[in-house]
């Protein structure tokens, strides 16, 4: 049977162009952008080990997770237990920007016997180098340091306390977004898991934790893979409860209807968050419907006295812009007839 010719070069024009369409796409690769067919993208990925869970359902490994909450609510014993427990296994970088060594002691030191807490091996404590600092270029180099520490160490695991060291200027939109894309580069291009500690603004016994808390804008909420907050507990000055309010991966599992509720208290020489069960967040907010109503009248009105509009006020209760708006002209008219 003699060949057929014609089958045989339609066959090589086929190859040669399937050869060019990938000769395309690798040229592709050596510029800004990565380009493959969708189903290639699904195959390849399909290939990589899933994420593990670093922390619960909170922080997954390759992922920007953030803590936070208001002050002296105890988020970073909570993130050097996080810590402490990750490294059992792994190494990971701790970054203490707000005790001195001599706080971290005492804090990991027994009342009662005078024992030093023994953390696992694997976890490094790092803090400033006072001799080293200029004040002047340090948001410019901290990042850039973070990252020779902890490829000359070889970890992949990093806990920053706290935000306000990366960028002083959190509560600008363009900066918090330059922060993260930096952060989102490391993570990308070496494997890095972080996990952010940040603060939020004296919050109101009464509201619900949300997005709108987090120090800084909604750009950076959205720039994290994971955020998730520890609130106060109306119903005890002593207990604290822990809410999941962002994933990526993974499913939520402790958003409003099952927050963890916790105790922080000393156990030998470790301080640490003593988990007490599961509840909704609604059962630790303060119901006294009179108080609470003379205290969301007294915050709409401390916060128009500083020019913050109905709007930005009403994101901030999680109420909206004409509840905001009634309220503030409610409480002017009673202080008129006064």
């Amino acid at each position: 049977m003699k060949p057929n010719y014609y089958k045989i070069v339609e066959g090589i024009s086929s190859l040669l162009l399937e050869v060019n369409q990938r000769k395309d796409i690798e040229d592709e690769e050596d510029g800004l952008f990565i380009v493959k067919k969708a189903n290639e993208a699904l195959s390849h990925a399909k290939t990589i080990t899933n994420p593990r869970s670093l922390w619960k359902t909170f922080w997954y490994e390759g992922e920007i997770a953030c803590l936070f909450s208001d002050s002296n609510l105890g988020k970073s014993i909570y993130a050097v237990q996080i810590a402490n427990e990750i490294a059992k296994t792994d190494k990971i970088l701790y970054f203490d920007f707000e005790l001195s060594e001599k706080q971290f002691q005492l804090r990991y030191t027994s009342d009662t016997t005078n024992e030093l807490h023994s953390f696992p091996s694997f976890l490094y404590r790092v803090e400033i180098n006072c001799d080293k600092l200029d004040p002047y270029s340090f948001e410019e180099i901290v990042i850039d340091e973070i990252k020779k520490l902890a490829i000359k160490l070889d970890v992949k695991i990093i806990i920053i306390d706290n935000l306000t060291y990366l960028c002083s200027a959190m509560e600008k939109a363009e900066a918090a977004g330059t922060l993260m894309q930096r952060l989102i580069s490391l993570k990308k291009l070496y494997g890095f898991s972080f996990m952010i500690l940040a603060h939020t603004p004296k919050r109101q016994l009464w509201a619900q934790i949300t997005q709108n808390d987090l120090q800084g804008s909604k750009r950076l909420y959205n720039l994290f893979d994971s955020v998730f907050a520890i609130g106060q507990s109306a119903k005890d000055e002593d207990l604290r409860y822990i809410k999941e309010l962002k994933v990526r991966w993974g499913r939520k599992t402790y958003g409003e209807n099952n927050v963890i509720v916790a105790k922080i208290e000393k156990i030998g020489s470790f301080l640490q968050f003593t988990e007490k069960g599961n509840a909704h967040e609604f059962e630790h907010l303060k119901q006294s419907a009179e108080e609470t109503r003379e205290e969301i009248a007294k915050t709409i009105e401390d916060l128009r006295k500083k020019g913050v509009s109905y709007r930005s006020i009403g994101e901030q209760l999680s109420m909206p812009k004409s509840t905001v708006e009634s309220i503030d002209k409610r409480t002017r008219r009673k202080k008129a007839r006064k």
